[in-house]
């Protein structure tokens, strides 16, 4: 009498789309931490060399970063995006309100817009890279 029992799965090997996911939710999640951290320690660290622009730089990337790893993760680009506009005149207006040693910027919410545009380019040519292989 055969076993009616379906055949057990196995392990999921490294690149099953199960860990792949996982990992990339993950990403995200290090990067939406990694984007409060910057934007909402109550001061910059002291003795930090500052070379000019490079606070706008550090604006553009952390955006950049969470948008890519977002939409890499598989979150819908509309919310994203939307989240990430308001984020970023929400982050200064907090920074310049409650963050006695910080100050908002307008040029900020330009770097995270800009940034968030970019992540979006990145991630775009990522996935039509994929779609093509």
């Amino acid at each position: 009498m055969p076993n009616s029992a379906p055949p057990s799965p196995g392990p999921a090997s490294p690149r099953s789309p199960d860990r792949a996911s996982w990992l990339l939710r993950a990403a995200f999640g290090a990067a939406v931490l990694l984007q409060f951290v910057v934007l909402y320690l109550p001061q910059t660290p002291d003795g930090t060399p500052s070379t000019p622009g490079s606070d706008k730089a550090v604006h553009l990337l952390i955006f950049a970063l969470v948008m890519l790893t977002g939409r890499l993760a598989g979150i819908r680009t509309r919310p994203l995006v939307l989240g990430l506009l308001v984020h970023a005149g929400l982050s200064e207006l907090v920074q310049h309100t409650l963050l006695p040693a910080r100050a908002g910027d307008l040029l900020d919410i330009l770097a995270n817009i800009a940034g968030t545009g970019l992540g979006w380019y990145v991630a775009s040519m990522i996935t039509r890279h994929r779609l093509r292989r």
